[in-house]
Protein backbone atom coordinates (compact mmCIF):
# COMPACT_ATOMS: atom_id res chain seq x y z
CA UNK A 1 0.00 0.00 0.00
CA UNK A 2 1.48 3.35 -1.04
CA UNK A 3 1.34 6.18 1.50
CA UNK A 4 -0.80 9.13 0.46
CA UNK A 5 0.54 12.67 0.26
CA UNK A 6 -0.07 14.76 3.39
CA UNK A 7 0.47 18.51 3.66
CA UNK A 8 3.02 18.68 6.46
CA UNK A 9 3.52 21.66 8.79
CA UNK A 10 6.70 21.11 10.75
CA UNK A 11 6.29 22.10 14.39
CA UNK A 12 8.89 24.59 15.60
CA UNK A 13 9.94 26.01 18.96
CA UNK A 14 11.73 29.03 17.48
CA UNK A 15 9.78 31.20 14.99
CA UNK A 16 13.02 32.32 13.30
CA UNK A 17 13.69 28.74 12.24
CA UNK A 18 10.66 28.88 9.95
CA UNK A 19 12.87 30.57 7.35
CA UNK A 20 14.11 27.09 6.45
CA UNK A 21 10.63 25.71 5.67
CA UNK A 22 7.71 26.30 3.34
CA UNK A 23 5.16 25.23 5.95
CA UNK A 24 5.43 25.52 9.72
CA UNK A 25 3.21 25.20 12.78
CA UNK A 26 4.04 27.66 15.57
CA UNK A 27 2.26 28.23 18.87
CA UNK A 28 0.77 31.63 19.59
CA UNK A 29 2.77 31.46 22.83
CA UNK A 30 5.96 31.66 20.73
CA UNK A 31 4.61 34.40 18.48
CA UNK A 32 2.97 36.64 21.06
CA UNK A 33 4.54 40.08 20.99
CA UNK A 34 6.91 39.25 18.12
CA UNK A 35 7.59 42.11 15.71
CA UNK A 36 10.21 40.68 13.39
CA UNK A 37 8.80 38.97 10.32
CA UNK A 38 8.86 35.18 10.17
CA UNK A 39 10.27 34.28 6.77
CA UNK A 40 8.14 31.26 5.91
CA UNK A 41 5.69 30.42 3.16
CA UNK A 42 2.72 29.65 5.43
CA UNK A 43 2.33 29.31 9.18
CA UNK A 44 -0.41 27.42 10.96
CA UNK A 45 -0.89 29.36 14.20
CA UNK A 46 -1.60 26.94 17.03
CA UNK A 47 -3.65 28.22 19.97
CA UNK A 48 -1.27 26.72 22.52
CA UNK A 49 -4.15 24.64 23.88
CA UNK A 50 -2.07 21.74 25.14
CA UNK A 51 0.35 23.93 27.10
CA UNK A 52 -2.41 26.13 28.51
CA UNK A 53 -4.57 23.29 29.79
CA UNK A 54 -1.79 20.88 30.77
CA UNK A 55 0.17 23.48 32.75
CA UNK A 56 -2.58 25.82 33.94
CA UNK A 57 -5.84 23.88 33.67
CA UNK A 58 -7.38 26.80 31.80
CA UNK A 59 -6.71 29.39 29.12
CA UNK A 60 -4.85 32.40 30.47
CA UNK A 61 -5.92 34.48 27.48
CA UNK A 62 -9.47 35.19 26.39
CA UNK A 63 -10.71 34.53 22.88
CA UNK A 64 -10.64 38.26 22.25
CA UNK A 65 -7.01 38.53 23.37
CA UNK A 66 -6.04 35.61 21.17
CA UNK A 67 -7.89 37.16 18.23
CA UNK A 68 -6.23 40.53 18.78
CA UNK A 69 -2.79 38.93 18.69
CA UNK A 70 -3.60 36.98 15.51
CA UNK A 71 -4.91 40.21 13.97
CA UNK A 72 -1.70 42.04 14.91
CA UNK A 73 0.51 39.30 13.50
CA UNK A 74 -1.42 39.45 10.24
CA UNK A 75 -1.64 43.24 9.95
CA UNK A 76 2.03 43.80 10.73
CA UNK A 77 3.15 41.08 8.32
CA UNK A 78 4.91 39.04 10.99
CA UNK A 79 3.52 35.79 9.60
CA UNK A 80 1.63 34.61 6.55
CA UNK A 81 -1.13 32.71 8.33
CA UNK A 82 -2.66 29.60 6.77
CA UNK A 83 -5.18 29.43 9.60
CA UNK A 84 -5.55 30.24 13.28
CA UNK A 85 -6.55 27.18 15.29
CA UNK A 86 -9.47 27.74 17.64
CA UNK A 87 -8.88 27.39 21.39
CA UNK A 88 -10.02 23.82 21.88
CA UNK A 89 -10.21 21.60 24.95
CA UNK A 90 -8.50 18.20 24.79
CA UNK A 91 -10.49 15.22 26.07
CA UNK A 92 -7.96 12.70 27.34
CA UNK A 93 -8.96 11.46 30.84
CA UNK A 94 -5.90 13.05 32.47
CA UNK A 95 -6.75 16.39 30.82
CA UNK A 96 -10.30 16.23 32.20
CA UNK A 97 -8.77 15.75 35.64
CA UNK A 98 -6.66 18.86 35.08
CA UNK A 99 -9.68 21.07 34.38
CA UNK A 100 -12.16 19.29 36.63
CA UNK A 101 -14.69 19.30 33.79
CA UNK A 102 -16.45 16.58 31.82
CA UNK A 103 -15.93 15.59 28.20
CA UNK A 104 -19.28 17.17 27.36
CA UNK A 105 -18.04 20.41 28.94
CA UNK A 106 -14.83 20.29 26.89
CA UNK A 107 -16.70 19.65 23.66
CA UNK A 108 -19.18 22.45 24.41
CA UNK A 109 -16.44 24.92 25.33
CA UNK A 110 -14.51 24.02 22.18
CA UNK A 111 -17.50 24.94 20.02
CA UNK A 112 -18.21 28.08 22.07
CA UNK A 113 -14.65 29.33 21.68
CA UNK A 114 -14.77 28.60 17.97
CA UNK A 115 -17.97 30.65 17.65
CA UNK A 116 -16.43 33.48 19.66
CA UNK A 117 -13.32 33.51 17.49
CA UNK A 118 -15.43 33.64 14.33
CA UNK A 119 -17.27 36.57 15.88
CA UNK A 120 -13.98 38.49 16.02
CA UNK A 121 -14.04 38.55 12.19
CA UNK A 122 -10.37 37.78 11.66
CA UNK A 123 -8.87 38.29 8.18
CA UNK A 124 -7.51 34.71 8.21
CA UNK A 125 -9.25 31.31 8.24
CA UNK A 126 -10.17 29.90 11.64
CA UNK A 127 -9.71 26.14 12.06
CA UNK A 128 -12.37 24.38 14.13
CA UNK A 129 -11.25 21.36 16.14
CA UNK A 130 -13.09 18.11 16.71
CA UNK A 131 -12.59 16.66 20.17
CA UNK A 132 -13.35 13.39 21.94
CA UNK A 133 -11.66 10.22 23.08
CA UNK A 134 -13.51 7.22 21.70
CA UNK A 135 -14.32 7.32 17.96
CA UNK A 136 -18.03 7.79 18.71
CA UNK A 137 -17.20 10.90 20.77
CA UNK A 138 -15.90 12.58 17.64
CA UNK A 139 -19.08 11.75 15.75
CA UNK A 140 -21.03 13.36 18.58
CA UNK A 141 -18.88 16.47 18.30
CA UNK A 142 -19.42 16.64 14.54
CA UNK A 143 -23.16 16.69 15.23
CA UNK A 144 -22.70 19.42 17.85
CA UNK A 145 -20.92 21.63 15.32
CA UNK A 146 -23.81 21.18 12.91
CA UNK A 147 -23.76 23.44 9.87
CA UNK A 148 -20.75 25.35 11.23
CA UNK A 149 -18.67 22.71 9.45
CA UNK A 150 -19.00 23.77 5.83
CA UNK A 151 -18.57 21.34 2.94
CA UNK A 152 -14.91 20.46 2.42
CA UNK A 153 -13.80 22.51 5.43
CA UNK A 154 -10.28 22.21 6.87
CA UNK A 155 -10.88 20.77 10.34
CA UNK A 156 -8.49 19.78 13.12
CA UNK A 157 -8.71 16.47 14.98
CA UNK A 158 -7.55 16.75 18.58
CA UNK A 159 -6.67 14.40 21.44
CA UNK A 160 -4.97 11.81 19.24
CA UNK A 161 -1.28 12.55 19.75
CA UNK A 162 -0.89 10.56 23.00
CA UNK A 163 -2.18 7.22 21.70
CA UNK A 164 -0.30 6.69 18.49
CA UNK A 165 1.85 3.75 19.40
CA UNK A 166 -0.88 1.88 17.53
CA UNK A 167 -1.82 3.65 14.27
CA UNK A 168 -5.10 1.74 14.24
CA UNK A 169 -6.30 3.85 17.19
CA UNK A 170 -6.02 7.09 15.24
CA UNK A 171 -7.37 5.40 12.11
CA UNK A 172 -10.50 4.44 14.04
CA UNK A 173 -11.06 8.09 15.00
CA UNK A 174 -10.48 9.37 11.47
CA UNK A 175 -12.72 6.68 9.98
CA UNK A 176 -15.51 7.58 12.39
CA UNK A 177 -15.36 11.23 11.35
CA UNK A 178 -15.20 10.35 7.68
CA UNK A 179 -18.19 8.04 8.06
CA UNK A 180 -20.42 11.06 8.74
CA UNK A 181 -18.51 13.81 6.92
CA UNK A 182 -16.33 12.18 4.25
CA UNK A 183 -15.57 15.46 2.47
CA UNK A 184 -13.90 17.23 5.40
CA UNK A 185 -10.17 17.92 5.05
CA UNK A 186 -8.79 16.55 8.30
CA UNK A 187 -5.70 17.90 10.06
CA UNK A 188 -3.86 15.76 12.62
CA UNK A 189 -2.31 17.65 15.53
CA UNK A 190 1.02 16.48 16.92
CA UNK A 191 1.07 13.27 14.93
CA UNK A 192 3.90 10.97 15.97
CA UNK A 193 6.13 9.24 13.45
CA UNK A 194 4.54 5.80 13.75
CA UNK A 195 1.16 7.11 12.63
CA UNK A 196 2.43 9.93 10.44
CA UNK A 197 4.05 7.40 8.12
CA UNK A 198 1.35 4.74 8.29
CA UNK A 199 -0.35 4.47 4.86
CA UNK A 200 -3.77 3.91 6.45
CA UNK A 201 -3.52 7.04 8.60
CA UNK A 202 -2.18 9.14 5.75
CA UNK A 203 -5.07 8.05 3.55
CA UNK A 204 -7.49 9.89 5.86
CA UNK A 205 -5.41 13.00 6.55
CA UNK A 206 -5.27 16.11 4.40
CA UNK A 207 -2.59 17.70 6.59
CA UNK A 208 -0.70 17.23 9.84
CA UNK A 209 1.86 18.85 12.11
CA UNK A 210 4.46 17.28 14.37
CA UNK A 211 7.31 18.06 16.74
CA UNK A 212 8.29 14.40 17.06
CA UNK A 213 11.71 15.37 15.72
CA UNK A 214 12.36 17.45 18.86
CA UNK A 215 11.38 14.69 21.29
CA UNK A 216 13.50 12.15 19.41
CA UNK A 217 16.54 14.44 19.34
CA UNK A 218 16.31 15.12 23.08
CA UNK A 219 15.81 11.43 23.82
CA UNK A 220 18.89 10.55 21.78
CA UNK A 221 21.12 13.24 23.31
CA UNK A 222 20.95 15.77 20.47
CA UNK A 223 19.63 19.31 20.43
CA UNK A 224 15.84 19.49 20.68
CA UNK A 225 15.97 22.99 19.18
CA UNK A 226 18.08 22.31 16.08
CA UNK A 227 16.15 23.23 12.93
CA UNK A 228 18.28 20.77 10.97
CA UNK A 229 16.74 17.96 13.01
CA UNK A 230 13.34 19.30 11.98
CA UNK A 231 14.46 19.57 8.35
CA UNK A 232 15.57 15.95 8.21
CA UNK A 233 12.30 14.84 9.73
CA UNK A 234 10.24 16.97 7.35
CA UNK A 235 12.15 15.68 4.35
CA UNK A 236 11.33 12.08 5.21
CA UNK A 237 7.67 12.90 5.91
CA UNK A 238 7.27 14.83 2.68
CA UNK A 239 8.77 11.97 0.69
CA UNK A 240 6.79 9.24 2.42
CA UNK A 241 4.39 8.99 -0.53
CA UNK A 242 7.19 8.25 -2.99
CA UNK A 243 8.05 4.72 -4.00
CA UNK A 244 11.63 5.29 -2.82
CA UNK A 245 10.62 5.67 0.83
CA UNK A 246 11.84 2.96 3.17
CA UNK A 247 10.75 2.51 6.83
CA UNK A 248 14.37 2.43 8.04
CA UNK A 249 14.67 6.12 7.10
CA UNK A 250 12.61 6.98 10.18
CA UNK A 251 14.67 5.00 12.70
CA UNK A 252 16.57 8.07 13.85
CA UNK A 253 13.26 9.64 14.86
CA UNK A 254 12.03 6.67 16.88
Amino acid sequence: MTAAAVKFYVGLHQPADAQHFDLACISINRLRGRRKAVDCGDVLVDSGAFTELAQHGRYRHTVEEYAAEVQRLHDSGVVNISAAVAQDYMCEPWMLEKTGLTMSDHQRLTVERYDALLGCELPVPVMPVLQGFAPTDYVTHVVQYGDRLKFGMWVGVGSVCKRQGDPHAIMAVLQAIRSVRPELRLHGFGVKKTSLLHPGVREYLYSADSMAWSFAARKQGRSANDWQEAARFAEVVNHAASSSFQPWQMEMFA
